[in-house]
């Protein structure tokens, strides 16, 4: 039967901040590595049910609210995806969590890379889902959708009851949101020696219809170890990939958070370094 209540439930001072995480299953109760679930832009850890619950049958699960989503309530600390990688590292550390595999959703992919890039020594692998490492990853009509983001937006929503329950003040939310504005217009950028540097092996997952670009998920691949040569020139694999590569076809970038019945099973093959079958057709 799938874990679906937390064992664990609360939240813990990391780095100025009162962070509410959740653990799905028992700490250094398995030789399998816990898995690290990072929400995307606005979402909280309710927002993970589904992959937590297809997750928590194998794995222990660790998910968190990150600073000024769900319940973790803001502060006037600025926010960068350097911070939030920093907080989950942190997290990790206060569970006494010596290696997590590590797998974020857009905003919670690109925490997902710095924190393979800032504390390798923490991140088994990594699995980056709708998630860029450069800011021209996305196609410009996402950034200008960001730019147009309001309180109006938001008004009624489960991101504007969460924040208003822990700090009734729609000042301060309109506040955050500004921030959050930054954050995602100005995303990030890594370099491509930062993305060879990662010690972590990857698998990259976006949608044909995403926001991110199908050319920048496949350039995070190859920089990341894709590609197989010897692969090719066989058509059988001979060992388990460095990278993989998983593009779904006709799903978007909201559309792609609702598709854990059909990814689970490859990403749970991805952390298992299962290798993939060959038939016999010769």
């Amino acid at each position: 039967m799938l874990t679906t209540k937390p064992s664990r439930s609360a939240h813990l001072p990391i780095n100025g901040l009162s962070l509410y995480h959740e653990v799905y299953g028992g700490l250094g109760t398995s030789t399998t590595p816990p898995l690290l679930l990072i929400p995307g832009a606005f979402m909280a850890t309710g927002s993970m049910t589904s992959w937590v619950s297809a997750f928590a049958g194998e794995r222990t699960v660790i998910v968190f609210d990150q600073q000024g989503h769900g319940r973790t309530p803001d502060t006037s600390r600025a926010m960068s995806y350097e911070r939030f990688a920093d907080d989950a590292a942190a997290l990790l550390r206060a569970l006494e969590v010596e290696r997590a595999d590590v797998m974020g959703y857009s905003q919670g992919g690109g925490v997902a890379l710095q924190l393979a890039i800032r504390h390798p020594t923490l991140v088994g692998k990594l699995v980056s889902m709708s998630a860029t490492y450069r800011r021209d990853g996305w196609y410009p009509s996402v950034l200008a959708g960001i730019e147009g983001v309001n309180a109006t937006a938001f008004a009624g929503t489960p991101v504007e009851k969460a924040f208003l329950e822990h700090t009734p003040d729609p000042a301060a939310f309109d506040a955050y949101l500004e921030k959050m504005k930054v954050l995602n217009i100005e995303d990030q950028n890594i370099s491509d020696a930062q993305m060879r540097s990662i010690s972590a092996k990857t698998m990259v997952i976006v949608g044909d219809a995403d926001g991110v670009k199908p050319e920048h998920a496949v350039a995070m691949f190859m920089l990341r170890g894709g590609g197989d040569e010897e692969a090719a020139a066989t058509g059988t694999l001979q060992k388990v990939p460095a990278a993989r590569l998983v593009i779904l076809a006709a799903t978007s970038h909201i559309g792609i958070s609702g598709e854990s019945a059909v990814l689970v099973p490859m990403v749970s093959a991805f952390l298992d370094d299962v290798m993939p079958a060959t038939p016999e057709l010769f």
